[in-house]
């Protein structure tokens, strides 16, 4: 017999007094903590089993449970923390690379925390938007750098193609087999609600969502999978997937128990095989090469709809972002370091990539010094949480913001980050069938419309404070941002003051 050395990281305390042996926790539990022992009529717990999803806390009739952190600990030493310690006891055990879920949990700094917006006061009074408009639509795609007339005087109204969103926010990449059939369908459902889009990931898109097409981005990532004509035109827009927040200098895996029915047709490859996408594009090594690509999807596309590139915020991405506003695509999305996923090696996870808040600074301001920033919408997400941080990334040079795990906490997810086991028990990172079930896509859709709903009152209410009516009119706006607890450094990468300034 081995030695289990890692103690469970929660304990699952049932109160006896209340627990009626109903046994719906043993039901609602995909992963086995629960069991009925029927010779002595009661519920024992495998604590070893949790991952502290909170399903049999919600579902218990009586409140018989409770999940708590166990207070059981190694020595204590500032140099071997007690997770890099069970992460080495891990891989002794298996030999293999450690997966996670999810964004960064570790305490780096939320640059979003540090900064405050500015409000009027007397001589440019604030606005009221309970009593006059506020706009909040953007248009994501190339502009044009001056106003131009043709030879009669007639203002020349022809752009290149355009998003319109009813708010500067877009579900971001979670692709059909990292993630259910169910969410997929609550997520295009509110994108078409709402006005604004959804993303496919690189997984493709079912055959029932293509009547959402005109709020759907379609991606093409490095695996190509299901990248086909019908899949192009179906979308409001095509995103090349370069890198991601999560694990930059580093393709995708979704793990071949996820590869089932639908998922496997509508990826196009074999049931039970591990979806693996190269780490590089086979054919982007330069940025002449990704030139190439992006106009080959604007003539498949037939020059109707934008082409978005998705990078990972890393040390050089205001350089990679003039490359690529060079290379004929219409938007950059940058994707920061704290950004989710289904499954990233923790090491990449923990160690690689930039918060997005410094990048976008950086990136915005070298496409203006570059005089190009009309060339190009930016895009930007990696833990995008409330309306807030939605007004101090535009007010930092982005044009719309991609939202991911806020979409999913709204779905139910309880942030277990185990997402690669599929066996999430509400019904979101999962492909099997009785788990799909629990997860209800109308009641989802409606979730998701309530939260982004919410969110758009919140960012009429921040403009109103601020004394401006329209959020374009906030792009780039710096002067409207001040910093606290940043260093002198940090301040004038974001081009923001101190407060008091």
């Amino acid at each position: 017999m081995s030695v289990e050395f890692i103690y469970p990281e929660f304990e699952v305390i049932r109160n006896r007094e209340r627990c009626i042996s109903c046994r719906v926790c043993e039901r609602q539990c995909a992963n086995g903590v629960h069991s009925f022992d029927a010779e002595n009529n009661r519920l024992l717990i495998d604590e070893t089993k949790c991952v502290n999803c909170q399903r049999c806390v919600s579902f218990c009739p009586t409140r018989a449970l409770k999940i708590v952190k166990s207070d059981c600990a190694f020595r204590e030493n500032a140099n071997w923390q007690s997770d890099t310690i069970k992460e080495i006891y891990k891989q002794a055990n298996s030999g293999g690379v450690l997966l996670s879920s999810m964004g960064n949990p570790q305490p780096l700094p939320v640059y979003w925390d540090k900064i405050l917006v500015n409000a009027s006061q007397v001589t440019n009074p604030p606005i009221d938007p309970l009593r006059e408009p506020m706009e909040t639509r953007v248009f994501l795609g190339k502009k044009p750098d001056k106003v131009q007339r043709d030879e009669n005087g007639r203002l020349k109204c022809d752009l290149p193609p355009q998003i319109e969103l009813s708010m500067p926010v877009m579900f971001s990449a979670m692709s059909y087999g990292s993630i259910s059939y169910n969410a997929h369908e609550a997520l295009a459902k509110a994108a078409t609600e709402l006005g604004i889009l959804y993303n496919t990931g690189e997984g493709g898109l079912h055959e029932d969502f293509y009547c959402y097409g005109e709020n759907t981005i379609v991606q093409v990532a490095s695996g190509r999978f299901g990248v086909h004509k019908d899949y192009l035109e179906a979308g409001a827009a095509v995103e090349i997937k370069m890198g991601q927040g999560a694990k930059p200098g580093i393709g995708g895996h979704l793990p071949g128990t996820k590869i089932v029915g639908d998922v496997s047709r509508t990826r196009m490859i074999p049931e039970g095989s591990d979806a693996i996408s190269p780490a590089p594009h086979h054919d982007i090594y330069s940025i002449e090469d990704l030139r190439q690509l992006v106009f080959s999807l604007k003539e498949a596309t037939e020059y109707k709809k934008p082409v978005i590139v998705k990078v990972a915020a890393v040390h050089n991405i205001a350089a990679i972002a003039s490359g690529i506003a060079r290379s004929g695509a219409d938007i950059i999305a940058i994707d920061g370091f704290r950004g989710g996923t289904g499954a990233a090696p923790t090491r990449i996870r923990d160690n690689v990539g930039i918060p997005v808040e410094l990048a976008l600074s950086s990136v915005d301001q070298r496409l203006r010094d570059e005089g190009i920033r009309n060339n190009i919408s930016l895009v930007v997400g990696g833990s995008i949480r409330s309306a807030a941080d939605v007004i101090k990334a535009v007010a930092l040079g982005a044009d719309a913001c991609y939202v991911a795990t806020a979409a999913l906490l709204a779905l139910g997810c309880h942030l277990c980050r185990t997402c690669q086991s599929g066996k999430c028990n509400w019904g979101i990172a999962t492909q099997e069938s009785e788990l799909v079930k629990r997860l209800n896509p109308n009641v989802g859709y409606e979730r998701l419309v309530n939260l982004m709903n919410a969110w758009k009152h919140e960012i009429k209410e921040l403009l109103g404070g601020m004394g401006i009516n329209s959020i374009e009119s906030l792009r780039g706006n710096r002067l409207m941002l001040r910093g606290i607890g940043l260093t002198d450094r940090e301040l004038k990468i974001l081009g923001i003051s101190h407060a008091g300034e």
